[in-house]
């Protein structure tokens, strides 16, 4: 068994000077550099002053399969491999767990150089609840998948936090303002760089800033945590009512507002009907 070993590090999500001496150290002495892009990577080295004069192997969810065992033998052949990612940690909606785990199996050693995460720098910006928290990746770019995702999500009792793009985030915003009206949001933008920004607030009130004042750049998403103190009791759900039936079907906003508020069923439906029959 050789003494060599896997490291899992972190690299900047924006500012270059936050990469860490010793990160910078163990990526001028590996062999091997495993990376999703190499053309990404190597534009980061050559700012960072890191030495291109190595092998790259390109590792990737498409491939990552296959990627594995190649590395493991690499590692087994006395070269020292270090595992990055396009910027942040690797690992955090990034492959990689397959490669730390066949490692663990074939006694290979593994070590982790922490530094940048993005979950972690939104969650210390946002202002909301950290003691217990969710993070649930990327936001599907699907209408549907998003709407499931979320509808999934509402009910954990914990801050989430996801990845979303500029382009969707107005979308996503609007979904969440129907499913969970009672919450507040953070969006936190460009993380240590220039134009960093976080937006917070009640999700109506971001939904439309966000509408008249469109964004740009890497977005994370922070959610307040559902908590059970939001019920009928202080929320109109007659107002609610009156604006679903005004869109939806009564069968449809009996659902819908009784899923997001907890309601039993037939309540929901004696108040709707009592409503499309005397006002609509």
């Amino acid at each position: 068994m050789t003494n060599t070993c896997l490291y899992i590090i972190a690299t900047p999500i924006g500012n270059l000077a936050d990469l860490s001496m010793r990160a910078k150290d163990v990526l001028n002495s590996v062999d091997i550099i495993a990376t999703e892009d190499s053309r990404v990577t190597k534009k980061l080295f050559s700012l960072i002053g890191v030495s291109c004069n190595k092998k790259f192997i390109a590792y990737e969810d498409h491939f990552e399969q296959e990627k594995v065992q190649l590395i493991i033998d690499l590692l087994k052949e006395g070269n020292d491999v270090a595992l990055v990612s396009d910027a942040g940690s690797p690992l955090i909606s990034d492959p990689g767990y397959k490669l730390v785990r066949e490692c663990r199996k074939q006694g290979i050693k593994v070590t982790t150089i922490p530094g940048c995460c993005a979950v972690i720098s939104a969650l210390q910006l946002s202002g909301l609840p950290t003691n217990r928290f969710m993070f649930a990746g990327f936001v599907p770019n699907k209408d549907k998948a998003r709407l499931d995702l979320l509808n999934e999500l509402k009910n954990i009792n914990a801050t989430l936090v996801l990845y979303e793009t500029a382009v969707r985030i107005t979308k996503t915003l609007n979904t969440i303002k129907e499913l969970m009206p009672d919450r507040e949001v953070a969006i936190v933008r460009e993380i240590t760089k220039i134009h960093e920004e976080c937006i917070l607030g009640d999700i109506s009130d971001v939904a439309k800033q966000i509408e008249e004042n469109p964004i740009k750049g890497e977005i994370v998403l922070v959610i307040s945590p559902f908590c059970e103190k939001t019920t009928s009791e202080n929320i109109d759900i007659e107002a609610i009512l009156i604006e679903e039936l005004k869109k939806s079907t009564l069968k449809d906003a009996v659902k819908k507002v009784s899923d997001i508020y907890k309601l039993k069923r037939s309540d929901v439906y004696e108040k709707a009907l009592k409503i499309k029959n005397n006002t609509l």
